[in-house]
């Protein structure tokens, strides 16, 4: 069992000291950065409060809560208590279900509708694991108003607790059907995230950010290109699981405004592919190339494999090198080689197909060089 201390107890403390004693002892055991808050019907210290909080992929139903309850368990974290107003959602697991994921709900609208406090007074939590936006992005709301919500809601969090603990989620990816600029969206609010947690993170109460875009797919990880699938709740349990627990041993789980890639803070890169145009025997490509870690890249190689027999004639925004079975290498051009971590740029080409093929679709992957030492 890790991160609590218990007090002793009232009939041995009682034996033990006078009165006065009692007393100062019971208002030492209150400190350290998570230790329980004692109230006038509560002097026993109680287990670690932690608040999932956010929209329906926090709470409707979450599995990921499920997951993460078990394997903190299952690793000794046991004295733990998952806090929220909302109980049990599904899942197929028996778990702490209590949460704070109230699903379609906007992170704007908490805030301007001041709805926390309720939520925080009910709760009393010690830490909070926020994954909230998602419904933000897809209604465009612009990100300066996000992070502008982000923050109050951090300003009502600390004057719940003075020492809160805040874990923030760069957004796992989103492509929805009905939302072709979602997933741009979610790279462009995402790569905004670690500057404002560095500004807003104190010692006192410390704001990280714990990377879940990074190596998800919302092809193989979501059921409807926005909520996780069995896969999807596994790669967010794992993400939040070591900064979560850096908490839990009373340590941090990072600096401020660090996504927490894997790779020891190698850059990586994502491609997407998309065909903004299509003729009778070809089409117009489009990959986006992203970098997906905290360290800057310096140049990036991707790889496209167009399907149906389709071959690439002509590219901008890159060099471009074909192989005899029609997979095409496209490496930076000088002058959009380099990307800050969470920037993105583009390249285009033009493909030849042959008559019988279907709607364009094409496999890509990146790669990402560092920057010479």
């Amino acid at each position: 069992m890790r991160s609590t201390h218990h007090a002793p107890s009232r009939n041995a403390s009682l034996r033990a000291i006078p009165v006065l004693g009692l007393l100062a002892a019971l208002l030492l055991s209150v400190g350290g950065p998570l230790a329980p808050r004692a109230t006038a019907a509560d002097t026993t210290a109680r287990a670690v409060r932690i608040m999932p909080l956010g929209d329906s992929i926090t709470g409707s139903p979450g599995c990921w809560r499920a997951v993460l309850w078990n394997r903190l368990q299952s690793t000794g974290y046991t004295d733990i208590d998952l806090v929220g107003t909302l109980s049990h959602q599904g899942c197929g697991q028996a778990h702490d279900g209590d949460n704070e994921g109230h699903g379609g709900e906007r992170v704007t609208d908490v805030a301007d509708q001041n709805l926390l406090p309720a939520r925080l007074a009910a709760t009393l939590p010690d830490i909070v694991v926020m994954h909230f936006g998602t419904n933000d992005v897809w209604s465009d709301i612009a990100p300066d108003r996000i992070l502008a919500a982000y923050s109050r809601l951090v300003e009502q969090m600390r004057a719940s607790n003075p020492d809160m603990k805040i874990l923030v989620a760069r957004l796992i990816p989103m492509n929805p059907g009905s939302c072709t600029a979602c997933a741009q969206r979610v790279v462009d609010f995402n790569a905004r995230i670690p500057d404002w947690a560095g500004a807003t993170s104190t010692d006192r109460s410390p704001v990280a950010v714990v990377d879940q875009w990074t190596g998800f797919s919302t092809a193989t990880d979501t059921y409807d290109g926005v909520h996780p699938n069995a896969s999807g709740d596994d790669k967010i349990a794992a993400r939040w699981y070591p900064a979560l627990t850096a908490l839990l041993d009373g340590g941090t789980p990072g600096d401020p405004g660090d996504p927490g890639d894997p790779g020891g803070g190698q850059p990586s890169c994502s491609a997407s592919f998309r065909a903004p145009s299509v003729w009778q025997g070809g089409y117009q490509g489009e990959v986006t190339v992203t970098n997906t870690s905290a360290s800057p890249v310096a140049g990036w190689t991707v790889t496209v494999v167009p399907a149906d027999g389709a071959r690439l004639t002509q590219l901008w925004g890159g060099t471009l090198t074909t192989a005899a079975d029609g997979t095409a290498t496209v490496t930076n051009a000088t002058w959009n080689g380099t990307l800050a971590p969470g920037a993105s740029t583009t390249f285009g080409f033009i493909a030849s197909t042959p008559a019988t093929a279907g709607t364009p679709s094409a496999t890509v992957n990146c790669t990402a060089r560092a920057a010479s030492s």
